[in-house]
């Protein structure tokens, strides 16, 4: 069950108000982009890393990956517009035959438990998520009021990575482009193409930094860790 992964980290990440890309966010004197490498440069069954960058910041990249000795990128490949087009460029430069993971930069604090669980689950299936089921209350609201409290049992909040057959998410991405058509996540693309999409439980610690509000809730993850 060896497979590569794209990490897609060429986002300006504006929420984060950090003044330059929060991939570059020290954390324990390590960036965020490090601690999320880190996953899969020491998980046995990774074969390969596609890093999907702004090649403005193409040399900061390189220095990291040299100074933290991150030795399992295979190619670092240009990113586009919107995340979907710099998913859709890493997917590009897979090798063929491999499962491929899709995971956000800035989502570091995954574990290799469910890494392997999610591949177990996408070799039955062909396509599967980690996620989360909603803790709160959600409200549909329209111009400022609640319209409806949406029944919460059947929800899940979607995380990263999700996991593929290579053919069938570049068919999917593929499919996207031609029709111009943006999704929400890479598996919103497979689901769009009447594929089903399998959930594998995840942790409520694998979150994605977003706002400077997150940073904290990462310091205490790490804290937890020690």
């Amino acid at each position: 069950m060896n497979y590569q992964v794209v990490i897609p980290a060429a986002g300006q990440g504006k929420r984060m108000n950090a003044g330059k890309n929060k991939q570059f966010i020290e954390l324990e004197q390590a960036p965020i982009i490090i601690h999320t490498l880190k996953v899969f440069e020491e998980h046995s069954m990774c074969e390969g890393i596609i890093l999907v960058i702004n090649d403005q910041e193409k040399e900061d990249f390189l220095k990291l990956l040299d100074d933290y000795q991150i030795t399992k990128v295979k190619y670092i490949v240009s990113g586009g517009s919107e995340r979907q087009f710099s998913v859709y460029n890493g997917l590009q430069a897979v090798e063929k035959g491999m499962l491929v993971l899709v995971h956000d930069g800035a989502r570091p604090f995954l574990s290799h438990k469910k890494i392997e669980n999610l591949l177990y689950e996408t070799q039955k299936t062909g396509a599967a998520t980690l996620a989360v089921p909603v803790k709160d209350t959600i409200k549909r609201v329209v111009d400022g009021k609640v319209v409806e409290t949406v029944e919460r049992s059947t929800l899940w909040s979607v995380q990263t990575p999700q996991a593929f057959f290579l053919p069938l998410v570049l068919d999917a991405h593929r499919q996207a482009k031609n029709e111009n058509y943006l999704g929400t996540d890479d598996a919103s693309l497979v689901e769009r193409i009447g594929k089903p999409v399998s959930v594998v439980l995840g942790d409520y610690t694998n979150i994605k930094l977003t706002t400077p509000e997150d940073l904290v809730i990462a310091k205490a993850i790490l804290e937890g860790k020690h």
